[in-house]
């Protein structure tokens, strides 16, 4: 991980992310997808599915294509300083990318044929709101839960690039199936949020702060169903970590911490991290993580 110290002066990209569910045998299980090495985003690393919001997610096309009220999203969202439009257009995102990186449709009613249908009418150049149109479904956004917003620090720049990105929480449609798209990701995997952790402490895998601290959040709840009850229970905690010197090495602070600006708790768990030993980690040990 490098830290430029020079702030990033272009503004934070808005972007959607969901985190993928299902509950298994020995507990509740999260897809990850393994970004290609090449990428100029966290090449390399392993990240929930997602990306930046595009224009065409606020056409109106793809909002046509929506199962929820627009008012009703954005309220959802806890941003009352958003349009409707566009606190719509993050949950269009949040399903493009998911269909996009995952071969996921959350949409009401897909099946695995939708998903194959979606798939080949997107190589064929339609929008994605032209895809759900042509196959009569709409996007079933009351199933979408908002869950977190983390935002790119300025100072010292951790990634060359700095994004406002919501985080949502959605259960895999029983009847399809997740898997990379082998473009954008190399890899992926089903595995519960504490095994993800353990094995970026062994060294096996890389992740970045965002991904870090949601996992061991999840990590917390029983099953799907109680992780979708958590997020719905609260407003989107809003996160921006807070970069800070210490001789241990280059740490982040979130809200709470005694070095960042905002005084309440927004997150379980340790309220800092240090970079050291070639990951970010709590001063405390692993263990932190779910204390």
């Amino acid at each position: 991980m490098e830290f430029n110290e020079q702030p990033e002066t272009t503004p934070a990209r808005a972007a959607a992310t969901v985190v993928l569910l299902r509950d298994a045998v020995d507990g509740m299980e999260v897809f990850m997808v393994k970004r290609h090495g090449l990428s100029d985003v966290l090449g390399g690393a392993y990240v929930f599915p997602g990306g930046k919001v595009d224009r065409i997610d606020a056409a109106p096309d793809a909002l046509e294509r929506l199962s929820t009220p627009l008012d009703k999203l954005r309220a959802a969202l806890g941003e009352p300083e958003l349009d409707a439009t566009a606190a719509a257009g993050f949950f269009v995102a949040a399903c493009r990318e998911t269909f996009e990186e995952a071969g996921v449709l959350l949409a009401a009613g897909a099946t695995a044929l939708h998903v194959h249908l979606a798939q080949a009418h997107a190589r064929e150049g339609l929008r994605f709101g032209e895809i759900l149109a042509r196959l009569e479904l709409r996007l079933d956004c009351g199933n979408i839960v908002p869950w977190s917003r983390w935002v790119t620090p300025r100072v010292p720049a951790m990634f060359n690039k700095r994004f406002d990105a919501r985080f949502f929480l959605a259960a895999v449609p029983r009847d399809q199936e997740a898997r990379h798209d082998d473009h954008e990701a190399t890899e992926s995997f089903w595995l519960r949020p504490r095994v993800v952790l353990e094995e970026y402490w062994a060294g096996k895998i890389n992740l970045a702060p965002a991904q870090i601290m949601s996992l061991a959040e999840l990590a917390r709840l029983p099953d799907v169903a109680g992780a979708i009850a958590a997020a719905r229970a609260r407003r989107p905690p809003v996160i921006q970590p807070e970069p800070f010197a210490h001789d241990q090495g280059r740490a982040i602070a979130f809200p709470g911490d005694a070095r960042h600006p905002v005084v309440e708790r927004a997150l379980p768990g340790p309220s800092c991290l240090v970079y050291r030993n070639k990951r970010f980690e709590p001063f405390d040990g692993f263990e932190a993580l779910f204390v």
